[in-house]
This record gives structure tokens, C-alpha cells and sequence, in this order.
């Protein structure tokens, strides 16, 4: 690891029990705060993730002002469920319409910005089986305490099931393979991220508005490129969430998400936006029988542009977008 790399990991990663939700509150100094959560048949988990937050840190202690939950296209109870815990429910075809609508999870993310008001967003995950408030606690913490801080990634164990028995962290296998390889080559500066495609993350929304949003599975990677070009290493940390238990992905399901993120990863060498192209295709194969069919995917990847540009935003949010 490079010294400066190195240093960094030193002073900007921390670990979720250095704070408590009470310590948090009275830092906040009339920061608001808006917890996200991007959903998309996820009726069997976001209750409880929702329930635990509004308990926990919103009536308990008010350390959330915003409880807010992206309903991705859903065919199942996703949004009944998270509302009837307390969340606020947006469908994301809803938010922003004039602009369309794109599949996956970087536009629920994207577009939770036209509809929430805090100064800080953290985003979680709504498909957590064993969630922890001290997730939220753990990301808010270095943003509510130290002012240079603009941008926090989360790091955990990941737990990766082989069917026969729980493997305590093999579970990051896009991030080992693909992901982590990118980054120490053409971004050396993120080689200390432990979990890189982490899907909890929080920033100031000063920041948030300024980056663009990619769609589908390289999100992840563009926010952390972007954020970096943007405001530079020693405004990232991370914090240690423990350990996050999740489903895991087919090996063919892990090929296409790992497609997406390198196409991404290879849109801002090439310094444009990604596009649909050829190039947006996966073609797997099958064994069927005595035979293997091919099957093709979609795994192109667009972008959506910094929200602090789009009009509806501007209007919603005069004086305090620069």
C-alpha cells in the first residue's frame, strides 16, 4: 500500500462503536439528517430494518429526521410494508417523471435526492437479514464529527454460504476479482477501501448532488471515482459495520454485475458517460440436455447527470445549490 494510502487508512477508518446514537444527536447542531433505503422486492426484510430505525433513532432518540424508502418498480407488498414500519414511500417511477425512469439502483439513489431535505443522506440497503442500527450510527459518525469528512463507505464481513456451511468472508467475490483489481491499477489512492462495492455508504448532500449517478450494478464503483475527483482521498473514510448477512448471488448473476462494472470503470478512463452499445451485452451459456443455449443480457450501463443541474432540483432547493 502506498504511504499516502496507508496514512490514510491510519487516520479516516473507524469502527461503528466509537459513537453512540446519543453522542451523534448532540453533534448534530441542527444538521439534518435523511436515512434511504432503495427497495425492490424486498417485502420480506424492509419492515424490520425500517421498524428498528424509527425505534431506535428516530422516536428513542432523534438522530433521523428523514425515514424514506425508494420503491424500485416492486411486484411484491414492498411499499405497504415499509410504510406500515413507519418509512416514508416514494415510487421511483414517480420522482422527477419528465425524466423517465431507469431500472436498478443508482436512480432510486439518484432521485432520493428530489425527494428528502437532509444535509446529510446515508443509504442502506433494504435486503439486510440481520440489520443493525449501529450500521446508520456507524456512517453518520464521522460525518457528524469531523467537519473535513464529506464522504463515509462502509466495511464488514461478508458471510458467503456453500451450501453447506457459512464461510465467515468470501463473500465479496466481485469485489476480489474485478473491482479491487481496477482500482489498485488505475486508482491507487481507493486501494485502502476494504469493501469497495459496499452498498451503505452516506455523504453530505453538498457533495451528492454534484456527482452523477450510474445505473445498475456500477454505481458503487462511479460514486467512489467520482467523489475522489471531486473532493479528494482525505474527505473519504470508512467505518467497520461489523459483519452483514445478505443474500448471495449465482456465479452468472455475479458475470453480469461484474460486466456493468467494468464498463463503468472503463467510461471514466475514457473520461464520457457510459453507453448502450455491443459492447452493453453478456452472452452466457446454459447446459440444457446434451446441448449448451446461449443466453444474451442487457448490462450496458447509463448515467444520470449531478442533480444539482436538473431544473425541478434547482427550483426545490434555490439558495442552497451552488
Amino acid at each position: 500500500m502506498r504511504q499516502d494510502v496507508q496514512q490514510w487508512f491510519s487516520t479516516r477508518s473507524y469502527h461503528a462503536r466509537q459513537w453512540t446514537p446519543e453522542q451523534l444527536c448532540g453533534r448534530k447542531a441542527g444538521t439534518r439528517v435523511s436515512v434511504v433505503l432503495p427497495a425492490r422486492d424486498e417485502a420480506a426484510t424492509v419492515g424490520r430494518i425500517v421498524t428498528a430505525l424509527r425505534r431506535e433513532l428516530v422516536e428513542d432518540v432523534a438522530l433521523i429526521d428523514e425515514l424514506v424508502v425508494i420503491d424500485s418498480d416492486s411486484t411484491d407488498a414492498t411499499a405497504a410494508v415499509a410504510a406500515a414500519a413507519g418509512a416514508r414511500v416514494h415510487r421511483q417511477d414517480e420522482i422527477l417523471p419528465a425524466h423517465g425512469n431507469v431500472p436498478g439502483k443508482g436512480e432510486a439513489l439518484w432521485k432520493s435526492l428530489a425527494v428528502t431535505t437532509g444535509d446529510v443522506l446515508a443509504f442502506v440497503d433494504a435486503d439486510l437479514r440481520e440489520f443493525d442500527t449501529r450500521f446508520v450510527v456507524g456512517l453518520l459518525g464521522p460525518l457528524l464529527t469531523e467537519p473535513g469528512v464529506q464522504f463515509v463507505k462502509s466495511c464488514y464481513d461478508r458471510p458467503l454460504h456453500d451450501g453447506t456451511t457459512i464461510l465467515p468472508a468470501g463473500g465479496g467475490r466481485v469485489t476480489e476479482l474485478v473491482a479491487r483489481p481496477l482500482l489498485n491499477l488505475f486508482w491507487p489512492q481507493l486501494s485502502g477501501l476494504v469493501q469497495p462495492l459496499a452498498g451503505e455508504y452516506a455523504g453530505r448532500r453538498a457533495l451528492l448532488e454534484r456527482v452523477p449517478f450510474v445505473s445498475g450494478y456500477g454505481v458503487e464503483i462511479a460514486m467512489l471515482i467520482d467523489v475522489l475527483e471531486a473532493v479528494g482521498l482525505d474527505a473519504m473514510a470508512q467505518v467497520d459495520l461489523g459483519v452483514h448477512s445478505h443474500r448471495n448471488s449465482s456465479d452468472a448473476a455475479l458475470a453480469r454485475m461484474a460486466a456493468q462494472i467494468q464498463l463503468t470503470v472503463q467510461a471514466r478512463l475514457r473520461c464520457e458517460a457510459p453507453v448502450a452499445s455491443e459492447s452493453g451485452q453478456l452472452t452466457q451459456f446454459l447446459r440444457q440436455g446434451e446441448r449448451f443455449l446461449a443466453e444474451t443480457h442487457d448490462v450496458s450501463v447509463r448515467e444520470r447527470p449531478p442533480m444539482a443541474g436538473i431544473p425541478e432540483y434547482r427550483a426545490q432547493f434555490v439558495g442552497r445549490v451552488a
